[in-house]
């Protein structure tokens, strides 16, 4: 558990997580040692089993996937009226506003109090070679990050692309 600057700063700022391989159960602790260091709001997790590491950015990247598609897809539900041709708009609305509420709800069921979400894998290689890596040749680094601003906007955006389709709909049988 060492990583650069004084030891009482990195003891909250960074954690690795080390390959060592000392029981049968080694597996199981290292996600232990991961899940506490989710918990604790770690600043920066260097992930050294493979395993582990690949698992847990497979996590995250699915999340980002998940937010992504529910922000672009409100967009184009909000945007296709404006910019289809006039028989495309309504089912274009449609389909891109029920991707949309449909990516937002399953973010906010399976990531959104997942302590995993607060963290981003960290890419850039001049930040990376700040870091002291153990043994392992390619950790997965994880930075925890504020993702209030980014709920809120995928909140939003899927909410009105929501609202927008229920008036479509209601506009499409009523009138």
């Amino acid at each position: 558990m060492a990583c650069s600057p004084s030891e009482e700063e990195l003891a909250r700022s960074c954690v690795t997580i080390q390959e060592i391989y000392d029981s049968e159960d080694a597996q199981e602790e290292f996600e232990v040692k991961l899940e506490n260091a989710l918990e604790s709001g770690i600043t920066t997790i260097i992930i050294e089993p493979t395993k582990l590491g690949e698992e847990t950015a497979r996590w995250i990247q699915v999340g980002n996937c998940l937010h992504k598609t529910s922000v672009l897809t409100g967009i184009g539900a909000l945007l296709s009226p404006v910019v289809m041709p006039g028989s495309y708009k309504t089912p274009s609305s449609l389909a891109f506003g029920g991707v949309s509420v449909f990516c937002a709800l399953m973010y906010g069921v399976s990531w959104q109090f997942d302590p995993c979400c607060k963290y981003q894998i960290e890419y850039d290689t001049k930040k990376l070679a700040r870091l002291p890596v153990g043994t392992t040749t390619s950790p997965i680094v994880l930075i925890r990050t504020d993702d209030k601003y980014r709920k809120i906007l995928h909140n939003v955006i899927a909410s009105s692309s929501a609202a927008f389709c229920a008036w479509k709909i209601y506009d499409w049988y009523f009138k």
